[in-house]
């Protein structure tokens, strides 16, 4: 657990939409454009895309940019909206905005042709529960892409990361790219691409397949 539970997940991220731009920003800051470049391209031709823990859709705009349609998700209310406006005023005609949970995704079995979960892995309660559901909306072959905060990759990481703990981040686990790779192999995944971005925060960026 990354830090006590001050509140449920869900209420944190509702009560922390109108100021996750700038907080993702700050944790994110050198990694941001390495990440959405490779979100990019790790989608590129791609039919339909499936985003879960959308957020505001600072990565959804990327995933825009080179795939034939979206659904982007998160399952904070507030997120959405949050979303919803930037996606129009982006004016992306190629992505759906929708309320989901992770663990409960309505979707046609394979309906995906590639699923991304940016800065996720790490606050999913039960990973393999996840990683399970979006498997099953995945096409046989399809890809995970998952960029993940790697909090212990670095004596810097590690310690922002307890700073995080201690406002009440909502975190379940905390990663260094070789656990990454661990968690996401001991799942099931075949690992195509990894790459760690350096950062305040270090992004292991992994492509996946099903």
């Amino acid at each position: 657990m990354l830090g006590r539970k001050l509140m449920s997940d869900r209420d944190y991220w509702e009560r922390h939409a109108r100021n996750y731009d700038a907080s993702l920003r700050w944790v994110l800051g050198r990694p941001l454009p390495r990440l959405l470049e490779r979100a990019s391209e790790a989608v590129q031709g791609n039919r339909r895309v499936l985003e879960v823990a959308a957020g505001t859709g600072i990565v959804t705009s990327a995933l825009a940019q080179t795939s034939d349609h979206v659904v982007a998700t998160d399952y904070a209310a507030a997120m959405v909206d949050a979303l919803e406006q930037r996606v129009q005023g982006a004016g992306l005609e190629n992505v759906t905005c929708e309320q989901a949970d992770i663990y409960s995704l309505s979707y046609s079995a394979g309906e995906f042709d590639a699923v991304v979960a940016a800065n996720v892995l790490h606050l999913v309660p039960d990973l393999s529960a996840a990683i399970q559901a979006l498997r099953s909306v995945t096409k046989p072959g399809g890809v995970l892409v998952a960029p993940t905060f790697c909090h212990d990759e670095t004596r810097m990481s590690w310690l922002v990361s307890r700073i995080l703990a201690v406002s009440g981040f909502p975190g379940h686990r905390r990663f260094t790219m070789q656990s990454l790779r661990g968690a996401l192999e001991e799942n099931g995944l075949q690992i195509a691409r990894a790459e760690l971005i350096p950062g305040l925060i270090p992004i292991g960026f992994i492509e996946a397949v099903f």
